[in-house]
């Protein structure tokens, strides 16, 4: 199947009321993983690379992201290519000026470390060069506090965003999608995190652009499907899928019989990805069936 552009499945999900998940590629185990869980569950979603792994691969982009969008275009599932957390200005300026080529339709703008004014400053910049090329924005508000008045990231703890603010940060950017702070946080591995359901819908209602979840891990099924039914429209998850996978290694090499070759536990850890994958996809796609739970 063809790509499919962000922007076509943020719309989409949001006619319908549901979500986008965007699964964190690491390695093609992973992308593969994903794609396979994808098509299982009858779903759309994306296929995210974040900084950190580009940075993990040797700091080159085109490889990782390349093979990643190559796995999309030959499942059977509707995928897109998302380039995640980009902070570091080159970087951005690379992916933007390569994306075409790469199969990538959007990528998030993170300078939310910035103040305030500076976030604005840098976005706002960024998304019209990007938007110049087609593609779709995500960014981050962050929140000033923290020791010394610094900004802190918009998904750490106990951080939460203003609706007012946001909806400033919006029009002032032109950004596309707006990754919020509503109790979640990123790399948590238990699944108690609690999101603030009345903040979603304020963000939701007055904001005006697809609401992004980060730190979605942390959230309990439930609480998922209550978040996208409140208005979050692209649901980033990646810790999940690093816990199926190191698990399923863990377990293999853990017998009795020593491993050498690497297929022997990649290949039960590509289907663990896959398991994880087609049931996210059905608590964040079909919101409307845990109500009845």
């Amino acid at each position: 199947m063809a790509l499919t552009a962000t922007a076509d499945l943020i719309m989409s999900a949001a006619v319908n009321g549901a979500a986008v998940p965007a699964f964190n590629a690491i390695t093609l185990e992973h992308a593969e993983g994903i794609a396979t869980g994808v098509e299982r569950s009858g779903a759309a979603a994306l296929i995210q690379i974040s900084e950190n792994t580009i940075r993990f691969h040797g700091g080159r982009m085109a490889p990782l992201v390349s093979a990643c969008a190559r796995i999309a275009e030959h499942s059977d599932a509707a995928l897109g290519v998302h380039l995640d957390h980009l902070q570091d200005a080159a970087l951005i300026d690379e992916a933007i000026a390569t994306a075409a080529d790469l199969g990538v339709t959007s990528l998030m703008v993170d300078t939310a470390h910035l103040s305030y004014r500076d976030n604005v400053d840098a976005t706002r910049g960024f998304t019209r060069r990007a938007h110049e090329l087609g593609l779709w924005v995500e960014a981050e508000l962050g929140q000033v506090g923290g020791k010394n008045g610094h900004a802190i990231g918009a998904h750490e703890p106990g951080a939460r965003t203003d609706p007012a603010e946001a909806a400033e940060f919006v029009a002032a950017t032109g950004v596309d999608g707006l990754a919020v702070a509503v109790g979640s946080s990123h790399a948590m591995t238990t699944r108690d995190a609690e999101l603030d359901l009345a903040l979603i819908g304020r963000l939701s209602s007055g904001v005006g652009v697809p609401l992004v979840l980060h730190g979605s891990s942390g959230v309990s099924d439930d609480n998922l499907g209550a978040a996208v039914r409140a208005g979050m429209r692209k649901v980033n998850i990646g810790t999940a899928l690093n816990l199926a996978y190191s698990g399923a290694v863990r377990t293999v090499l853990d017998g009795q019989e020593p491993v050498t070759d690497p297929r022997t536990y990649l290949a039960p850890a590509r289907e663990a990805i896959a398991d994880a994958v087609a049931e996210l996809c059905r608590v964040i796609t079909a919101p409307a069936t845990l109500e009845a739970r």
